[in-house]
């Protein structure tokens, strides 16, 4: 069996096993259920992100899942800073934009691209239940979870590299402006 399809047979049944508990949920789930099904699901993903590249000793997939789940993180913990939006259960006002979310998407968009669509697939399944349910747990909007999902998607896929690419660029930002590096390897 080929490393791809062996990183593509665990990955799947990580994802499988996350999204069967996810959403092993009763009938009519209270919100609570929701919340706690979410996060099972934002763990699976970020145990995935990070597992598949352990797994196979690709230390620079593991820096780049790192990377773009870090970056979710800031840009997510940066906007709820600023922006104060109360939570439809008016536990807090730490609305926008949904962490769980974005989290979920920037493990999706870094199995995908890291190691193809048949990973990515299930991942992105993954990740968009966990937006659905953490508005069924009336944590979020529907817009929080919307930009949650794009902040995610956005880290991932800016961060990461295909594995084995022989052209890399890396974005780069500060106060003053932002551009791109890019590697070429002959």
């Amino acid at each position: 069996m080929s490393d791809a399809m062996r990183i593509t047979e665990s990955v799947g049944l990580a994802l499988l096993a996350g999204t069967s508990l996810a959403i092993a949920q009763p009938a009519k789930a209270s919100a609570a259920d929701w919340d706690t099904a979410s996060t099972v699901g934002r763990d699976a993903l970020v145990a995935a992100a990070v597992g598949a590249p352990l797994v196979e000793g690709d230390g620079t997939g593991l820096k780049q899942a790192a990377f773009s789940l870090g970056a979710a993180q800031l840009v997510t913990s940066g906007l709820k800073g600023v922006i104060h939006e109360e939570r439809p259960d008016g536990s807090n006002d730490h609305s926008f934009p949904s962490g769980h979310t974005s989290i979920s998407f920037a493990a999706a968009a870094t199995l995908e691209k890291r190691y193809g669509w048949q990973v990515g697939i299930p991942a992105h399944v993954v990740a968009a239940f966990v937006g659905l349910a953490r508005v069924e747990a009336r944590k979020h909007y529907v817009h929080d979870v919307v930009v949650g999902a794009a902040i995610g998607e956005t880290a991932g896929w800016l961060i990461t590299s295909k594995r084995d690419s022989k052209v890399q660029w890396f974005p780069w930002g500060d106060a003053h402006g932002g551009g791109a590096s890019v590697a070429i390897r002959f």
